[in-house]
């Protein structure tokens, strides 16, 4: 059987690279299958979703800011022109299923596509979900889930609790060819900081303050990704000395190697990486982002520190406390290896296969149904 898919996901990589990965799931099952993604211009799926071998459709469509903003303005126009081209899309791809994966993009796709009797699917990564998914909600046929939390806030009845579809790249490379990529040793402890795809200015503080103690005082090789709008201010820091073991990036491309090459990682704990860092096995310490909606980050760090996968710090224990959380999880190598375990017993790699199997289900059965 082939199928017609469209995909709707963006804004971060916490919206894109599950929908990526349903989409491979899709191809992986129904090589035959056409599927159509569509997203932002300016946003991170209009690079990622192409590199991963898929089309793009652009929808305009932004949202609302806290502050007066002349984008703010122009939200209704914009808000016109997405449902325009969202039907446009529909009407010239006819999907047999929309999979919508959160972000501002996915709300006039799915609405859109409500409205003209295509089913809608939502896969929401967080206990607490997004304000799209809740919109959606009412008029979708499944809810992918990857928290029992997320059932306060949407339909029981609708809801399958399956994890978060990770990226099938994510495979685990030899430790020393890993870090042979980087130009490190083998026999060095390597640090892998993240923020996020847009990066996490109390992290980078943090590190920037104590760079020189985990760079010379601990010996550690250092992946260190700033997000984009921090490259700069941190490159300063960092070409002032001489960090010969250390790897500075606006964006880690290359996971897998990066994963792999990992020792500690040190992070936001966005649903999406704590879902890679399961199914990685990764050890890490877990830095929930106290900006986000429901605190849902802090239920995730929360979840894999019970779990014993993570470590959690807040943002004001960083500075004083980063340093040392480090040496001693990094000095400690069975601790790390209980982590290790632990984070592999509460991964859920078969997410993206489980969705894509269901959505290939329901349509078989309404094409039985016709």
């Amino acid at each position: 059987m082939s199928y017609r898919i469209l995909i709707s996901g963006g804004g971060t990589g916490g919206h894109v690279y599950p929908a990526i990965a349903i989409a491979d799931a899709i191809r992986d099952l129904s090589p035959d299958s056409a599927i159509l993604f569509a997203g932002t211009r300016n946003k991170m799926e209009w690079i990622a979703v192409p590199k991963a071998g898929y089309e793009i459709r652009q929808i305009t469509i932004s949202g609302l800011q806290r502050r007066f903003t002349f984008s703010n303005v122009l939200l209704p126009f914009k808000l016109a022109l997405s449902l325009m081209q969202s039907r446009n899309i529909i009407r010239t791809f006819k999907p047999e299923a929309v999979i919508c994966t959160g972000g501002y993009v996915s709300g006039p796709i799915g609405w859109m596509a409500s409205k003209m009797g295509i089913p809608v699917f939502l896969q929401e990564q967080n206990g607490y979900p997004g304000w799209t998914t809740r919109k959606l909600s009412k008029n979708a046929t499944i809810i992918f889930t990857a928290f029992e939390a997320a059932g306060k806030y949407l339909p029981v009845s609708k809801i399958m609790l399956c994890g978060n579809p990770t990226r099938k790249e994510l495979r685990v490379h030899a430790v020393a060819e890993a870090k042979a990529h980087y130009g490190f040793s083998s026999e060095r402890k390597t640090l892998l900081i993240l923020g996020g795809s847009g990066g996490a200015k109390p992290i980078n503080d943090a590190i920037a303050s104590n760079i020189s103690d985990l760079h010379d005082k601990l010996d550690l090789q250092i992946i260190w990704q700033s997000g984009e709008r921090y490259l700069e201010t941190i490159r300063e820091v960092v070409d002032k000395n001489n960090y010969k073991h250390l790897r500075l990036f606006s964006f880690v491309d290359n996971m897998p190697f990066a994963y792999s090459a990992a020792d500690l990682v040190i992070s936001r704990a966005g649903a999406s990486i704590c879902s890679e860092l399961m199914v990685t096995g990764t050890p890490s310490v877990l830095v929930p982002s106290p900006y986000v909606a429901g605190d849902h980050q802090t239920k995730n760090a929360e979840a894999m520190q019970d779990g014993g996968a993570s470590v959690m710090l807040r943002d004001d224990e960083l500075k004083s406390k980063l340093v040392s959380q480090i040496q001693e999880l990094l000095n400690d190598s069975e601790k790390l290896h209980r982590m290790s375990e632990a984070a592999l017993a509460m991964a859920k790699p078969e997410a993206a296969t489980t969705i894509a199997k269901e959505v290939m289900r329901i349509i078989d059965q309404s094409k039985e149904a016709a």
